[in-house]
């Protein structure tokens, strides 16, 4: 009894953190239906690059600042963000790989004119750098400059 009463308080605490913070305009996908006065709707993307080949680091910063350069932000002129980040995911041998990953946040009009244009950049990294996932997650969203 008291093992399932702490099952039920951690669901509800899972809950309540997983809905603090929503806003009023957002729709069950994630998206929003309208932005609050003052604010616009965006497209966001989120690039995250992982740095390594196995355990080895075979994207220098070097050689992530080359491509930042020439794949990145010759596609997106307007404006990005880039966050050093230290990545953990399974790859497809079932081995856990920790590295050194880059996250790249770019806003967009909402009429959805980044998806080819980061289609085109996950794939090139990919080629370039030998990975095997570039992961991109879109979410619409509202923002203000």
């Amino acid at each position: 009894m008291a093992r399932r009463l702490d099952q039920c308080r951690w669901l509800a605490a899972i809950v309540l953190i997983a809905t603090v913070g929503i806003s009023p305009h957002a729709r069950a996908d994630g998206g929003v239906d309208a932005c609050p006065e003052g604010m616009e709707q965006f497209t966001e993307y989120r690039l995250y690059f992982g740095r390594n080949l196995g355990n080895v680091e075979v994207v220098s910063d070097a050689a992530w600042s080359t491509f930042l350069s020439d794949e990145i932000t010759s596609r997106f002129g307007d404006g990005l963000t880039v966050v050093d980040a230290a990545g953990r995911w399974r790859d497809k041998t079932g081995v856990m790989v920790r590295e050194m990953s880059k996250l790249v946040v770019i806003l967009t009009g909402a009429e959805g004119s980044g998806l080819q244009r980061t289609d085109e950049i996950v794939q090139a990294y990919k080629e370039a750098f030998a990975q095997e996932a570039v992961l991109r997650t879109i979410s619409s969203v509202c923002a203000s400059f």
